[in-house]
């Protein structure tokens, strides 16, 4: 198994134990997001440093949704641009139930979230569309993926379409 696919698993792996953590209304979503990492942590496969960079890009594509279904009421098709049908592999009630709750801590949020949030070549990101920051060139993921450079400007910046 590849280190990309390591990577991937244990994004949906962090989702699976977040969602568990959350269910304790006690926590915050930074919160559970610690206790989810220490769970994936137990796993032995991946560094501490590898398990936090997918925590930042869990936590980045968590509050996109968050603040996206609220700002833009608009459902989560809207925010993929695609339909939710055609999501492969992803564990969309886990994820959606994640994004609601976090929605209560939108006010914490808002500004950070409101902020520009480049997408680099490398990180592991959830299902959406994203536009190349050079040329435009959008590219759709309906699986956790890893995002490649731009298929044609190579360059390595991205933004959630």
């Amino acid at each position: 198994m590849s280190r990309n696919t390591d990577l991937i698993q244990a994004y949906d792996a962090l989702i699976e134990h977040l969602y568990e953590a959350m269910d304790d209304t006690l926590h915050s979503t930074a919160d559970a997001l610690d206790i989810a990492k220490e769970k994936v942590s137990e796993l032995g496969s991946l560094t501490q440093e590898e398990i936090s960079h997918i925590g930042d890009y869990l936590s980045r594509d968590i509050d996109h949704a968050a603040v996206h279904a609220e700002e833009k009421e608009e459902d989560l098709s809207a925010w993929l641009k695609f339909d939710i049908n055609l999501i492969e592999n992803f564990a969309l009630d886990t994820f959606m139930g994640i994004a609601d709750k976090t929605r209560i801590e939108i006010a914490k949020l808002r500004q950070q979230a409101a902020k520009y949030h480049p997408y680099h070549s490398g990180e592991i990101t959830g299902p959406g569309t994203f536009s190349c920051k050079e040329c435009g060139k959008e590219i759709a993921f309906k699986s956790t993926s890893e995002i490649p450079v731009c298929p044609n400007c190579k360059t390595k910046v991205f933004v959630r379409s």
